[in-house]
């Protein structure tokens, strides 16, 4: 059995081969993206390269893709870019969505986290103003995908622009930008193998965008700054990579199937939708997330509770609360996640690991159930 298991791929994944490759290649070109030199043309070359991998990966336009410095960046652009005051955005948005718009009308979801598209639907018809909607593509914490086409097809017919968060789903499913009726899609690097600190945001030819970064004329006058070129040169190769999407619905399913088996009274939290094949959302009867999230570790197992983007901090899950799941059994919910390098083993390894946990929390809380 492996020592250590990776299993929080939603959170970062491991920087694939040809992302390293990539990026140390472009470590060692000399000269600025903006410069007319031999330098300067190599440097564009690499960023130029890079954009049309990550344009084939969304079923983009090259010229549609502007390199940022990651999803939340991208996001914060595309909410306050488009110059609609009215924002509208689903109840379990990552917080750099939220809390871009910070005003924003919220559309709620079903139990399963699924946006209610007759809510959707009232709320653009309730507007005397055109608005923005933004809709997740794909949830980080549960991995339910979201019907962001009929959310473009609800929205076109008021008048609305979308924009879509697919930075959990890019690498994993099949993500064409126009064909979800798009106007602004944003991506992550870290999120399929490659680099932290560069991301994408994809505006649909034509869309309104005004950018909120003085400067110099980077990115078609969209983002200002020189570009970070060998953090693009290691997203473009990691997109080119990822293009075939993840096989990992079985290693995902084995593990639901072992982990259910162990404790019957465990609730896998979007179950009944359609849900990435990599994430799996589960609650443990009587264990709080930090507590199995501090003991996995220990044992070499590496996992998150909810979201990884709170400061190291195990907060209550705005997502499991949208869900309608009560603060108590949101409260034991951990999320795994696979990705491009999982392998059995490591799965193997977090099964056992659980039950031993769950079996020895179970047997410590008899003899006070037989007192009481």
């Amino acid at each position: 059995m492996v020592a250590f298991a990776y299993l929080d791929h939603n959170a970062t994944s491991p920087l694939r081969p040809a992302a390293f490759a990539a990026m140390t290649e472009a470590l060692g070109v000399i000269g600025n993206p903006s410069s007319v030199h031999a330098g300067g043309r190599k440097a564009r070359a690499l960023v130029e390269g890079a954009r049309r991998e990550v344009a084939i990966l969304v079923g983009a336009l090259p010229a549609e893709v502007v390199f940022t410095s990651g999803g939340t960046e991208a996001n914060c652009m595309a909410i306050t870019g488009t110059g609609r005051r009215r924002v509208l955005v689903s109840a379990i948005e990552h917080d750099s969505v939220s809390s871009a718009a910070a005003d924003a009308e919220r559309v709620p979801v079903d139990c399963e986290g699924v946006i209610d598209l007759a809510a959707l639907e009232r709320l653009l018809a309730s507007g005397d103003e055109p608005a923005l909607v933004s809709v997740m593509l794909a949830n980080n914490e549960t991995g339910v995908v979201q019907p962001v086409a009929e959310v473009s097809r609800l929205a076109r017919k008021a008048g609305a622009l979308v924009h879509c968060d697919a930075v959990q789903a890019v690498g994993k499913i099949a993500v064409d930008v126009h064909g979800l009726g798009v106007d602004y899609l944003t991506l992550s690097a870290h999120k399929l193998g490659g680099p932290t600190g560069v991301g994408a945001l994809v505006v649909r030819d034509g869309a309104p965008f005004a950018s909120d970064r003085r400067g110099g004329g980077q990115e078609a006058r969209r983002r200002a700054g020189t570009e970070n070129v060998s953090g693009i040169a290691g997203f473009g190769a990691a997109a080119g990579e990822a293009v075939n999407g993840l096989a990992v619905g079985d290693l995902r399913d084995r593990l639901e199937a072992a982990l259910l088996a162990t404790a019957v009274d465990a609730r896998i939290f979007g179950a009944g939708a359609t849900r990435l094949c990599n994430t799996t959302c589960i609650s443990m009867p009587g264990v709080r997330a930090e507590t199995q999230v501090m003991a996995l570790d220990l044992a070499g197992v590496c996992v998150s509770a909810g979201a990884a983007c709170s400061s190291g901090k195990v907060q209550r899950s705005a997502v499991l609360a949208a869900m309608d799941v009560q603060d108590a059994v949101a409260g034991t919910a951990i999320r795994i996640s696979l990705g491009w390098n999982s392998r059995t083993e490591e799965i193997e390894r977090l099964i056992a690991v659980w039950r031993d946990l769950y079996v020895r929390v179970s047997q410590s809380d008899m003899p006070r159930a037989r007192a009481a």
